[in-house]
């Protein structure tokens, strides 16, 4: 028995009556979060991750949004929200597109034979063959269901096709949270506490000679990096990654791009490394948006002989395989985004509207000297703050990062959700930069009443008073209370 059940038995008797009443009429979705919607945060810290919710009514982001549609959230008094972050980029097309929606109707309708594991479906071969006319020279594709399990992949296939233990990533690198991904994981953070890790090691995104050297060591397998970092919002330097990928190829290593948030379209490009001339990974990392916000779903893209040696006899059929990997909801699903990307002609329009949003956001920072800089590529825009220069505003930001270093950017965040209705938040912990990966299909509009909202809350920082000010006191005091 939990500490929570013994505490309240009318509570477990009241879970157990509902049971037993769902066994009597049936599963009934509607009636279920009807009757019990409203419990969600205590459920949460009941159940799962209990600083979740506290977290979240710490920061004043404890909110209940009843429907989603697009780039916008409603909540129950019908106010509208926009949403500038996207579910960390696994919204690429918005909330709930039509064509994703039909796509997931017809294959649930169709009954498919799913998941047999020993027959060869149709729409993970049309996939396949879809994802890899983005990148001519690709091969072949495997699917699994996450973003940090497409990163699992590109490390095994690359240790076991180069024969070699090592793999190189770049200092501040995010490539998810299991244990092979998090060894190339460039937080501390996260990393604390989970070792012993595999071996690996880091260098400077864009240091040439620190990727040299290691390489001259003789057992590296690859180098895994983002074309353009999600933490803080750093891009590859021009020429790094060409340079890089001859490097490695003269030393038998792999360059591996993760695109798991670049990717389709978010940077302008359907991939980010598309942004740099004759730049030809041998791995590739897709997830995150290829889901339609829908059914979880990774790729790993690679060249033919990685995977005709990964998979070099029949005996070797099944030596990397994930249970869902391939399924015929999330085969639909990310046809569908496919489609949708051609059709709707978002990869441009990414690129059409993030260049207009961070222009109008760049403009901004000769104006407010608590703006550093507005870096980025299409729709994935950091925009850093930095120490002022005025004598007043600069004791408030020494206050701040004192207590903790990423106040200042979360105070930001925070009256855009509670006086704009705007969704955005921190690239990471630690970091004054708030990230913006809106959904693809934002238009001018949207861009109209980001800029607004943004230049209020710089307005009201920059004002030394309101507020704002007094919720950053307030986060002063929980950092140091927690030191």
């Amino acid at each position: 028995m939990t500490t929570a059940e013994s505490a309240s038995p009318s509570a477990r008797e009241e879970r157990e009556d509902h049971e037993e009443r769902e066994e009597r009429e049936g599963f009934d979705l509607r009636a279920l979060l009807a009757e019990r919607g409203a419990e969600r945060y205590e459920l949460h810290a009941r159940h799962l991750n209990h600083q979740l919710p506290r977290m979240l009514r710490t920061i004043g982001f404890d909110r209940v949004y009843e429907r989603a549609e697009g780039a916008h959230f409603w909540d129950a008094e019908g106010n509208d929200y926009l949403d500038m972050l996207a579910g960390f980029g696994v919204m690429g097309l918005g909330r709930h597109h039509p064509v994703v929606r039909k796509a997931l109707h017809d294959v649930l309708d169709a009954s498919l034979a799913d998941l047999t594991r020993f027959d060869c479906q149709p729409l993970p071969g049309l996939l396949a063959e879809r994802l890899l006319a983005h990148s001519p020279h690709l091969d072949r594709v495997f699917f699994g269901s996450s973003g940090t399990e497409a990163v699992e992949t590109a490390l095994k296939f690359a240790r076991y096709v180069t024969g070699k233990p090592r793999i190189l990533y770049c200092a501040h690198a995010f490539h998810g949270l299991t244990t092979g991904s998090l060894s190339v994981n460039g937080e501390a953070g996260f990393r604390d506490g989970f070792a012993p890790l595999l071996p690996d090691t880091a260098v400077e995104l864009g240091d040439l000679a620190a990727l040299e050297r290691e390489l001259k060591r003789g057992d590296v397998a690859g180098l895994i990096v983002e074309p353009i970092q999600g933490k803080g919002v750093h891009e590859a330097p021009p020429g790094y990654l060409r340079a890089a990928q001859e490097l490695l190829h003269r030393h038998r290593a792999l360059l591996i791009a993760d695109e798991v948030q670049t990717g389709l379209g978010r940077t302008g490009d359907f991939y980010a490394y598309q942004h740099e001339e004759g730049v030809e990974p041998d791995l590739v990392c897709v997830a995150k948006a290829l889901s339609g916000g829908y059914v979880p779903v990774g790729a790993t893209l690679g060249k033919d002989w990685i995977f005709k040696k990964v998979y070099s006899s029949m005996d070797r059929v099944l030596v990397h395989s994930a249970s869902f990997g391939s399924n015929a909801q999330a085969m639909a699903a990310g046809l569908a985004v496919l489609s949708v990307l051609a059709d709707e002609q978002l990869v441009p329009h990414a690129r059409a509207v993030g260049t207009l949003l961070r222009s109008r956001l760049a403009a901004l920072v000769d104006r407010y000297e608590l703006l550093h800089e507005v870096r980025g590529r299409g729709l994935m825009i950091g925009i850093e703050f930095g120490r002022p220069s005025s004598l007043a505003l600069r004791g408030r930001w020494a206050a701040l990062q004192a207590a903790r270093k990423g106040l200042f950017a979360q105070m930001v965040v925070v009256p855009l959700l509670h006086k704009h209705r705007i969704l955005t938040q921190v690239s990471g912990d630690h970091l004054e930069v708030i990230k913006l990966i809106p959904p693809l299909i934002v238009d001018e509009a949207d861009v109209d009443r980001f800029v607004a909202a943004f230049t209020s809350v710089m307005d009201e920082a920059h004002s030394g008073g309101g507020l704002m000010w007094e919720f950053g006191r307030t986060l002063v005091k929980q950092a140091v209370a927690h030191r």
